[in-house]
């Protein structure tokens, strides 16, 4: 199942880029998939997927399919191939607060309710380094082996005077990869009583 959700995400992507739609819709049907919870990118879906598996769900077994759109001004493009006016999917999401008007404007235009979409204020890193903070996120910095490269970031004169929340944020963004992994280590170092609303909502939703 996890294979063929795979297949689907790859499938998805193409179909967005301008490719053939045929097989998407062929695995939407076969995989009985009843919800698309739209990102902005893989770091974010790095996370939903880790929090669902710390709560012992398996979405892909529940018809729920987690896409990464490669940026939030795609998702008028997504939602018009996967929700009402395409094949016909409950779409929800997460999105920066910056990026919030693109979500509204897309699922409308799709004829989808945006009342699924979950805000992060400034993006979802900030909200778990906020959650967690700021001691404990440089522990799994440290622990990751990352602690001389975000030394080294720190003494950079452009951190002068950022927040040590701001600087964290910054860091995880540096390095290809990087917000990756960290998008699933920072969950999996969350207290199970202590989500990020957005996060928490989002998966609450589906």
């Amino acid at each position: 199942m996890v294979v063929d959700m795979e297949l689907l995400r790859d499938e998805i992507g193409h179909w967005a880029a301008g490719g053939s739609g045929g097989s998407a819709s062929e695995l939407v049907e076969r995989l009985r998939v009843r919800t698309a919870v739209l990102l902005e990118g893989p770091s974010d879906l790095a996370a939903v997927e880790t929090l669902a598996a710390r709560r012992g769900r398996d979405l892909a077994a529940e018809g729920v399919c987690v896409v990464s759109m490669g940026g939030a001004m795609n998702v008028g493009r997504y939602a018009a191939l996967l929700g009402p006016t395409g094949l016909g999917l409950r779409l929800t999401g997460l999105c920066d607060e910056r990026e919030q008007g693109f979500y509204v404007r897309g699922l409308e235009r799709a004829g989808a309710a945006p009342g699924g979409i979950f805000v992060c204020v400034a993006d979802l890193e900030e909200e778990l380094v906020r959650t967690l903070g700021t001691a404990r996120v440089e522990e799994i910095v440290e622990t990751e082996g990352d602690l001389r490269a975000w030394q080294t970031f720190v003494r950079q004169p452009a951190q002068h005077g950022r927040s040590r929340q701001q600087q964290l944020r910054r860091f995880l963004g540096t390095k290809k990869g990087r917000k990756i992994r960290y998008g699933h280590l920072l969950v999996e170092a969350l207290d199970p009583d202590t989500v990020p609303a957005p996060l928490d909502d989002l998966l609450a939703s589906l």
